[in-house]
């Protein structure tokens, strides 16, 4: 299962892509669906870290002692800026939506089916109701906010690029192995759910650009929404007659 070796069917041709219709990879990786006792945790972690940031507990002071430390490194007049900034960019909606529409569209297109797709656009719903709903519900603002932490003009808790980057690299792995295409892709895209949000978060709260908790948050946010996606496509998505079209019936 995970020695990277790549099963195909008799007569297939060679092919780590894509674009090699004919291959059959085997899964190299699991699909990524999140364990019901993570889950379970992640909604503690947000619910938990919300009432003690709501209630100005402990957390908040840890953010502002963070926060304190990183504005002393002025990043954002450095040359530094740019390479941390791109760096954030790995859980931008822009650069994630570009790379899964070349997946899914790929994926509808060669494999008739349209349920990637449908996955895509229910993991993009929900994440944008759910992390704008927790923005405007908290209005907490961003560190460099001069004099206030909750605002009505806030809209920092918690930080959607992280929340993103664990969402949706997620939903990209889960399609790659799902539909066994190259081992080659499969490890790239694995990669990206577990580091993408770590160095996004990261990079995030080094600029400034938001509070620690703000990326702890966005990394559960996530996490709880990619399990949320996984128990509906089991519930409901996949349970359309013609949903398994294009699935790869090699064994793994």
């Amino acid at each position: 299962m995970t020695s990277g070796v790549v099963r195909r069917q008799a007569g297939a041709s060679a092919g780590d892509g894509p674009g090699d219709a004919t291959a059959v990879p085997a899964r190299v990786l699991t699909p990524g669906r999140p364990p019901w006792w993570l889950v379970l945790g992640a909604l503690v972690v947000t619910l938990g870290i919300t009432v003690d940031l709501l209630s100005r507990g402990l957390l908040e002071r840890l953010d502002l002692q963070v926060s304190e430390v990183v504005s002393s490194w002025d990043l954002r007049e450095s040359p530094a800026y740019w390479p941390v900034w791109a760096v954030t960019q790995i859980g931008g909606r822009g650069t994630i939506v570009v790379v899964l529409a070349v997946l899914v569209g790929w994926l509808c297109v060669r494999r008739r089916t349209l349920l990637p797709l449908v996955r895509v656009l229910t993991a993009l719903a929900l994440l944008t109701v759910v992390v704008y709903a927790f923005k405007f519900g908290t209005g907490r603002t961003a560190p460099a906010y001069p004099g206030s932490f909750f605002h009505r003009d806030g809209a920092s808790y918690p930080s959607g690029h992280v929340a993103n980057a664990v969402l949706m690299w997620g939903v990209a792995r889960w399609q790659a192995v799902e539909y066994r295409l190259g081992a080659r892709l499969q490890r790239v895209l694995w990669w990206l759910s577990v580091a993408g949000p770590v160095v996004t978060g990261i990079a995030m709260v080094s600029l400034d650009f938001h509070w620690v908790t703000d990326a702890v948050v966005g990394a559960a946010v996530g996490l709880l929404l990619l399990g949320v996606v996984h128990a509906l496509d089991a519930l409901v998505l996949s349970r359309w007659a013609s949903a398994r079209a294009g699935r790869p019936t090699a064994p793994s």
